[in-house]
């Protein structure tokens, strides 16, 4: 389900969204993203739901403003490529009080009936690693978020368990909680260590999560030997 028709292409290694914008039509989308547009289509730069939400998506890893985009008088295209080469993933949320919690900074665009705010994570996004808040989507509409790698779409009944550098995006009716990867235990510490593997999340419940396939973090591991060093002559 869906009320602004848009495509997808280049998935799931470059993936951008084309948005096409009734007559009339408008459309969030999170600043810089836009990429190209039809030359009627008119935007505007808004600290929406005034600025204390907006500093609060900016500690949720999005910009203070929001950009507005309108089809002014007759339908048009707009063009959207997120920061970070991967997938992009629709979500509608239907007016039913279920909410959309995604990673910092994968916000990309939502119809002007979704509310984008953040939610803190406490003690867990702190021992996770990750960040201490997240956005958190409500109301009626679209939304589209993005990841670095293929984004994979995992229907929990019970309990999984993922790597906290994975997490895109999950539904509200999952609660998780952090710990290591064999348990919090010093043998779980030790698992972690020699492993290469650490903290990871426990969702339990009912509902959708959606993982990335790559963890950015990892690349830049891999190519921080290679990088430039000043030499000390």
């Amino acid at each position: 389900m869906n009320e602004i028709a848009f495509d997808l292409e280049h998935q799931p290694s470059y993936a951008s969204l084309i948005l096409n914008l009734q007559a009339n039509q408008t459309v969030l989308v999170e600043a810089g993203a836009m990429a190209a547009m039809d030359s009627h289509i008119q935007m505007k730069s808004k600290m929406r739901g005034g600025l204390m939400k907006s500093l609060g998506r900016m500690l949720g890893g999005e910009s203070l403003f929001l950009s507005e985009f309108t089809a002014v008088g007759k339908p048009g295209q707009l063009y959207l490529s997120p920061g970070v080469p991967g997938d992009v993933q629709h979500y509608y949320l239907k007016g039913d009080g279920r909410c959309l919690i995604v990673q910092s900074g994968g916000f990309v665009a939502c119809s002007p009936t979704v509310e984008i705010d953040t939610q803190f994570q406490g003690l867990r996004g702190f021992f996770s690693g990750e960040s201490l808040f997240m956005v958190r989507a409500s109301g009626k509409g679209d939304i589209w978020f993005s990841s670095y790698g293929a984004i994979l779409e995992i229907p929990i009944e019970q309990e999984y368990v993922v790597d906290t550098g994975y997490i895109v995006a999950f539904e509200d009716t999952l609660d998780y909680s952090v710990e290591m990867i064999a348990g919090l235990s010093f043998r779980g510490l030790m698992t972690g260590i020699f492993g290469g593997e650490g903290l990871v999340c426990r969702f339990r419940g009912q509902g959708k999560l959606w993982i990335q396939s790559r963890e950015i973090f990892s690349l830049i591991n891999f190519l921080n030997p290679f990088r430039p060093t000043r030499s000390s002559d």
